[in-house]
């Protein structure tokens, strides 16, 4: 296991619950604060996860920021949806790196899952905003 990509995925595991947690405040619409609260639960699972892997590996975790900086101020739910896809699009790249650097199967299993599952709800979040394309081709490489 590369223990280095491991913690830079636990650190976007971080700065995505932090993220969640910031944006709640201007999420109204019930169907998307639920959407929230389900992306809020699944990275802090994916988090403990990581804390786990890590640990059985002998390292020890990195712990959360005291805080992050969105993109751009949070002050809307349109700059909130902003800053939940770029955190969910540092997950993704994140765990690609895990992907590229590891050679344990199950390790790469789990990132392969947490790059799935944060691809997917960053689509969903641009679908939200209205961004076009709603998808990225590669999740977690070279957007620009």
């Amino acid at each position: 296991m590369n223990v280095g990509a491991v913690q830079d995925a636990l650190s976007a595991e971080h700065a995505a619950v932090w993220t969640y947690g910031l944006v709640s405040a201007f999420i109204t619409v019930p169907q998307q604060a639920v959407a929230v609260a389900d992306g809020a639960n699944a990275h802090r699972a994916r988090r403990d996860v990581t804390e786990r892997w890590l640990r059985d590996a002998g390292a020890t975790p990195r712990p959360p920021a005291a805080a992050y900086l969105p993109p751009q101020p949070v002050d809307s739910a349109t700059s909130a949806i902003a800053a939940l896809i770029t955190a969910e699009t540092d997950a993704c790249v994140a765990w690609r790196g895990v992907l590229e650097r590891t050679e344990d199967g199950a390790l790469r299993q789990s990132a392969l899952d947490a790059l799935t599952v944060s691809a997917v709800r960053a689509t969903r979040w641009r679908k939200v905003a209205g961004l076009t394309p709603a998808s990225i081709t590669f999740p977690g490489g070279d957007v620009g």
